[in-house]
């Protein structure tokens, strides 16, 4: 990797793809109307939880308008299929429990979108001892953590105690991490950094250690085909402060594109004869591409902005 600036066509071109493909796919991003009883959360609300996280984030950032609209676009969509916050009420009076209800809440709440019965819930439920439960994914409760401060609730935990015990706090030996732990490794620095909203948040031993291993970790899951996570280590790649660009790893990942903007989990693009496998294994990809590719373009400015800072004091 250099600290050299991006690529912004090819960015541009990878971003503009992937929210196109999403926006066509906006159908499969539908809550069935089982989704607060026996719908599986892993397919319905996982998915809108993430186009509605991924999408704000470009809708805010990105330096070209007409991307900004597509993803807010997008955010809107999302928000319309919780009925304006209804079925977070709904989903968290029947699992109290529950830290995803809350979770994805926290998108919408940083958002400004506010639900008054979520926010009566939400400030009881949060309270319960049994919320205070340490949980054994430390990882997920980062997310957790984030989404308190999202909504103004008082933390439930000390965040960076908490950062200390996941898979990046205990700089874990790089040649040692499998896949999930290098998904867990991305997650620690999204929520540490707020998806990449505050780089400096990350604590200048764990720079030092990304900045070194990234490569190395980017180059084995090309080897592998594995698109998704390598999509995911390019985010963190752009979450570092002063972040370096790897152009043969970008080119890689475009390569990976189909002509339609959907970018497949791993391997090849799978067969359009059944849509629902199609969307499954195509979205979460795409939606990072489009994520980590907005947060490369805006490090690129700022690269361009020092860059030309430095010209006009020589």
């Amino acid at each position: 990797m250099t600290g050299d600036r991006g690529d912004p066509r090819l960015l541009d071109r990878m971003v503009g793809d992937s929210l196109g493909w999403l926006e066509r796919a906006r159908p499969s991003f539908r809550l069935p109307p089982n989704v607060t009883t026996d719908a599986d959360p892993n397919l319905t609300l996982k998915p809108l939880g993430e186009l509605a996280e991924l999408t704000h984030l470009i809708a805010a950032a990105h330096p070209h308008a007409d991307f900004r609209e597509l993803a807010d676009g997008l955010f809107a969509f999302a928000w319309r299929e919780t009925r304006g916050g209804e079925l977070f009420a709904e989903l968290i009076r029947g699992e109290p429990h529950a830290t995803y209800p809350v979770e994805i809440y926290g998108v919408f709440a940083r958002a400004g979108l506010r639900h008054t019965g979520v926010e009566e819930l939400v400030r009881t439920t949060t309270r319960l001892r049994n919320w205070r439960v340490a949980r054994d994914d430390h990882t997920r409760t980062l997310g957790v953590l984030n989404a308190e401060r999202r909504i103004g609730l008082r933390q439930h935990a000390d965040f960076g105690a908490v950062l200390a015990q996941t898979g990046l706090g205990r700089l874990p030996e790089p040649w040692a991490l499998d896949r999930r732990a290098a998904y867990g490794v991305t997650h620690d620095v999204f929520h540490l950094t707020d998806w990449g909203r505050a780089r400096r948040r990350l604590p200048p031993e764990l720079d030092r250690y990304l900045r070194l291993w990234l490569p190395s970790w980017l180059d084995n899951w090309l080897t592998e085909h594995l698109w998704d996570l390598v999509g995911e280590l390019l985010a963190v790649t752009a979450c570092l402060p002063d972040a370096p660009y790897d152009p043969v790893a970008w080119r890689r990942l475009a390569d990976a594109q189909a002509v339609d903007g959907s970018v497949p989990e791993t391997g090849s693009p799978p067969c359009l004869d059944d849509p629902a496998a199609a969307f499954r294994a195509c979205y979460h990809s795409t939606l990072v591409t489009a994520f980590a590719g907005t947060l490369a373009r805006i490090a690129s400015d700022e690269a361009g902005g020092r860059d030309g800072a430095g010209a006009a004091v020589a």
